[in-house]
């Protein structure tokens, strides 16, 4: 027995060194992506925060709800940025004996407090839009023009700079939204003023605010649904689970499989573990290595850990499907 546990410790030994293989390759193939992402990130805070103070001020001059929530939520969008840059710096950051996955999980994290930044955001544009329906206002219309075809510029910039991450990374993919948000948002200021100037009804500044605050949710639900299951360690959404377990109970000599975990490491990476039945004995490091390559290649599951267990007779308390 201990000969058989001494063996299965090797095995693990040598995976575990397989494992932390592909986690390196893994982390090559996303480390340029903070230097890349860094540099667009301290664009996009600068350019932002730059037409922030501009638009907060021309709002306040023309008198206009709609450029001040498009200002406001301008500002969010920068703490937005900076949350999700300083996510994609720490997740960079090496294991350590207390943190053995390192800060990675801090991208998942970001994902969801810009989801929640946004979502804020619309409840202040929501509060404001409201009272100025109750009560119009006149506004300078051709100083809101300008101003907002500037933020469409500003904004649809900084979301060209994210679009290339936009579909492997859910925190890029959050900041990238919020960028698109932001330029949806400005068309829309534009066209209100434009429709002001024509008729003088005051009424659609306040009216644009609220679709605004629609539009902004709309786009922000999926984020925060998203970053909320992988904050509970749910599968990721482009894995499907039984596929895996399919692939896995497929494997030959493979009699039966339980205890499968799947769970995202960070917004880009993801974990396996699972025991494996094999009574007709273990099956050597090939045969881990190989499933290993092939978990990782079809299914995005960089690093997977596997138990390989030998006797049908003793059950491992791990084995009922209730048991976590």
């Amino acid at each position: 027995m201990s000969d058989h546990h001494h063996h299965r410790h090797d095995d693990d030994h040598d995976h575990a060194h397989h494992g932390h293989d592909h986690g390196a390759h893994g982390h090559a193939g996303h480390s340029h992506a903070p230097a890349n992402f860094g540099r667009a990130f301290a664009i996009g805070i600068a350019l932002n925060v730059a037409f922030v103070l501009i638009e907060a001020a021309y709002g306040f001059v023309a008198n206009s709800t709609a450029l001040l929530a498009d200002a406001g939520h301008n500002l969010s969008d920068v703490l937005g940025l900076l949350v999700a840059w300083i996510a994609a710096v720490l997740s960079q950051r090496p294991p350590t004996p207390r943190l053995t996955y390192g800060l990675r999980n801090t991208s998942i994290l970001a994902a969801l407090l810009n989801a929640i930044l946004l979502l804020i955001a619309s409840g202040a544009i929501l509060l404001e839009a409201i009272q100025r329906l109750i009560h119009p206002e006149p506004i300078a219309s051709l100083t809101v023009i300008v101003v907002a075809a500037i933020g469409i510029v500003v904004n649809g910039a900084t979301a060209m700079l994210f679009a290339s991450g936009r579909n492997t990374d859910l925190n890029i993919r959050g900041a990238y939204l919020h960028m698109m948000a932001d330029a949806a948002v400005s068309l829309g200021v534009v066209l209100s003023a434009f429709a002001i100037m024509m008729t003088d009804w005051f009424w659609i500044d306040p009216v644009m605010s609220l679709i605004i605050v629609a539009v902004i949710v709309w786009g922000t639900w999926s984020l925060l649904r998203e970053s909320t299951a992988m904050s509970l360690a749910a599968v990721p959404s482009g894995i499907d689970p039984a596929a895996v377990r399919a692939f896995l109970s497929g494997r030959p000599g493979v009699a039966s499989i339980h205890d499968l975990h799947i769970w995202p490491l960070s917004t880009t990476e993801t974990a396996l573990t699972a025991h494996l039945v094999m009574p007709a004995g273990n099956p050597g490091d090939a045969f881990l290595t190989e499933t290993c390559r092939a978990l990782h290649d079809s299914f995005n599951i960089g690093h997977a850990t596997l138990q390989i267990e030998t006797s049908t007779d003793i059950h491992c308390t791990l084995a009922p499907d209730h048991v976590v």
